[in-house]
């Protein structure tokens, strides 16, 4: 089954959530009809590489033409309609800068992904949870109420400075008819009335001018208590999302909206700075005792001036964290000398800011790196396929200072992973008059100098992100806290949905949660340490638990994804939970699990029952990469043989748990039929018969004493000549061995 078709199968609430995601960025009609092509493009890839992403980019194109086509001789003209539509608009777009395509569809695609795996789990976890809490969605509603209100109230005061203006204008030139005349007839009683008149026009000026600067005084007041407020905790909490995003959550969105916020905020705070500036005209023509706007302009100018500075700062925002092409899952973490990619926006979008913001690159202050490759750049609103005004950076790099690079010797690689750099960024804003220095920085980054250094590094990456929303904190690891065994739980689950496309489900976290603290504890409770996760060697084991459930992942990505995403595999198990699943299971029943003891291992354990009863249990040698490589896993399943004392070859493996025929579930995995095999060619040293490789295990059944490791022998010739004699030659040249443990 698709990813889509799964998608299609959710509940309402989990839908919803999966609506809001698509947009005319990516129109859900497209991944409606082009399900099947889409899930089986590697878009992940392509968002780092710019050949890459063109071809994909062509090729979804022409996938679009096909069902135009397609859907014109069924004479469907909504849909002729709505993908004449997307094709124009997918092309406008991404034309020149198609990696941006490939980086959407592939973070549409890790968010089903998510989803699957949430709508899996029997609750949702706790950090998902308070990122989708109700009260943020209805500050979010709220805040984009009052910004659309403080737009609506300047532009009214517009309004009411052009009737003062007005009004003004009609005083001055009644005044200065007046003044034109003879002395004599000033004194005139048609004269006179006019001046009573001017008096009242003056008394109104002064009460419209009061009023103006009362209604803009006001404007600002709203502005400065908004930006306090609920925008300053709307950003707060799209930075803390990004963190969660970074090591496999939900996606971040929401800057776009942000990014009207402040860009509405920004042109009402103009606005209001034009007014003023209005007002001194104003005053420059006509003052008088008492007039209010020498005395409230200085101040209202000052406050206006200082929210814009505090509006822009705030709005200058890393929008994708620095990532390296090569491992785009793992971001913030970069070895020296290979290119990284980092993205920046300013929130602010002012047409007269494009092209005139230059952005300059670089790495903290204690010298000991520095940035490589192009490290200023102009940010524009042509590269983003929404208009944002941004700046990528994509070919930095980072280098080791030659006289630190002595010191790496005497650095452990705990030591290492655990040290966190920032990557700043600074330029220098100058609009209407105003010149304004912005920073920003990363979150925090580690540098490593060997990609054997990546685990850990990595494993520093979700710890500081779980456990702190302070975006600088580089000491972190002076003093790690501990952190929420629950909230670490469900981290670890996001590595699995968004790495390889499954989440664990409670029953999984369960035992890693069993793992790391030794005993079955609270989820909600428990607080583990850091050494715990990732410096302590596991109970008799030579690797930490961090190491080890990294392999797994390792392992899965690599060698038994299918069968992974298709729910096959249990993994997470121990031995004696096993045990207690199989035990009255029919004999033949087997489940897959990883192994406790090796690195990157996968094994699987069957039951059976002997002539007297008792219940027996075969666990293989775990399966590592290596063994894998030669042989599909799935191919291991179908072929694997096992010669019990009488010499009979067969396969112990019939049922999945908990009672799924084993080729029902995994015979669209299969590489070949095992007996779908080429004849030998005609003639010459072309004959030969193409050689299969099956797994086969020896099983020495004593019904008195227990089995021993000297019962797992290697099959001796005699018992290998057994074997062809059950087996036909055509499907069978060679064999490989497996060693079996024994319950």
């Amino acid at each position: 089954m698709s990813q889509w078709s799964q998608v299609q199968q959710l509940e309402i609430k989990f839908l919803e959530q999966v609506d809001q995601f698509y947009d005319d960025n990516f129109p859900m009609e497209i991944r409606h009809l082009l399900a099947q092509w889409i899930e089986s493009q590697d878009w992940e890839a392509a968002s780092n590489n710019e050949a890459m992403a063109t071809i994909l980019l062509q090729n979804l194109l022409i996938q679009v033409d096909e069902q135009l086509d397609r859907v014109s001789q069924e004479k469907n003209l909504l849909l002729i309609h709505n993908l004449k539509r997307i094709r124009k608009l997918l092309q406008g777009k991404y034309h020149g800068n198609p990696m941006h395509i490939a980086v959407i569809i592939s973070n549409c695609l890790r968010e089903e992904r998510r989803i699957l795996a949430a709508a899996s789990m029997p609750v949702q976890g706790p950090l998902e949870k308070s990122l989708q809490n109700s009260v943020v969605s209805e500050r979010q509603r709220n805040v984009e109420h009052k910004v659309s209100a403080i737009k609506n109230s300047a532009q009214m005061t517009d309004q009411d400075v052009k009737y003062l203006e007005d009004l003004q204008e009609e005083f001055d030139f009644r005044y200065k008819t007046i003044q034109s005349l003879e002395q004599s007839d000033k004194n005139s009683a048609l004269i006179k009335q006019e001046m009573l008149t001017l008096q009242a026009m003056l008394n109104t000026l002064d009460y419209k001018r009061k009023e103006v600067l009362s209604k803009i005084g006001r404007v600002i007041h709203e502005i400065d208590a908004l930006m306090n407020n609920m925008l300053t905790e709307e950003l707060l909490d799209w930075k803390r999302r990004q963190q969660i995003a970074c090591i496999g959550g939900p996606l971040h969105g929401g800057l776009d909206q942000l990014q009207n916020c402040f860009t509405l905020l920004a042109e009402s705070l103009f606005q209001v700075r034009r007014q003023l500036e209005k007002l001194d005209e104003l005053l420059t023509r006509l003052t008088y005792d008492g007039d209010p706007i020498p005395v409230q302009r200085p101040q209202l100018l000052e406050k206006v001036n200082f929210l814009l500075y505090n509006l822009f700062r705030n709005s200058f925002v890393v929008e994708r964290q620095p990532c390296m092409p090569t491992h785009p899952q793992r971001p913030m973490v970069l070895k020296t000398l290979i290119q990284f990619t980092v993205k920046l926006r300013l929130l602010i979008k002012l047409p007269e800011l494009n092209y005139q913001i230059r952005v300059k690159a670089t790495i903290d202050n204690n010298r000991r790196f520095v940035l490589c490759g192009t490290h200023v750049k102009a940010m524009n609103m042509d590269e983003s396929a929404n208009g944002s005004l941004s700046v990528e950076f994509r070919h930095l790099q980072p280098k080791e200072m030659k006289s630190s690079a002595g010191s790496k010797g005497n650095e452990g690689p705990h030591m290492v992973t655990e040290e966190l750099h920032s990557i700043s960024f600074e330029t220098q804003v100058c609009l209407y008059g105003l010149t304004i220095n912005l920073e920003t920085s990363s979150l925090p980054v580690v540098m490593i100098s060997n990609v054997s250094q990546l685990p850990n590094a990595w494993a520093s990456i979700i710890w500081y992100n779980l456990s702190t929303n302070d975006p600088q904190n580089l000491s972190f690891f002076n003093n790690p806290p501990a952190a929420t065994l629950s909230q670490l739980l469900e981290v670890l689950s996001w590595q699995f949905s968004s790495y390889v496309g499954r989440g664990l489900n409670s029953e999984q976290l369960n035992m890693l949660a069993e793992k790391l603290t030794g005993q079955q504890v609270s989820y909600n409770d428990y607080q583990l340490s850091w050494a715990k996760f990732c410096k302590e060697h596991l109970p008799g084991k030579s690797f930490t638990f961090w190491v080890w459930l990294e392999a797994i992942l390792d392992l899965i990505k690599k060698h038994i994804l299918p069968l992974w995403i298709d729910g096959y595999i249990m993994g997470f198990v121990s031995k004696e939970k096993e045990r207690i699943l199989l035990k009255d299971k029919t004999p033949g029943t087997f489940l897959l699990r990883f192994s406790e003891s090796n690195l990157g291992g996968i094994t699987f354990t069957w039951v059976d029952q002997l002539e007297n009863g008792e219940v027996r249990f075969h666990s293989v040698e775990p399966y590592n990469k290596g063994r894998l490589t030669a042989l599909p896993f799935a191919d291991i399943l179908r072929d694997y043989k096992v010669i019990m004392a009488d010499n009979v070859p067969e396969n112990p493996l019939k049922y999945l748990y908990p009672d799924i025929p084993k080729d029902k579930a995994f015979g669209k995995h299969y590489s070949c039929q095992p007996n779908e095999v080429s004849k030998p060619s005609e003639g010459g040293v072309k004959g030969y018969v193409p050689s299969v490789f099956i797994p086969v295990s020896k099983i020495l059944i004593d019904s008195t004493d227990p089995h021993s490791p000297s019962d797992l022998l290697p099959m001796s010739p005699s018992v290998y000549a057994v074997l062809r004699e059950h087996l036909s030659p055509t499907v069978i040249e060679t064999a490989v061995r497996c060693k079996l443990f024994h319950s």
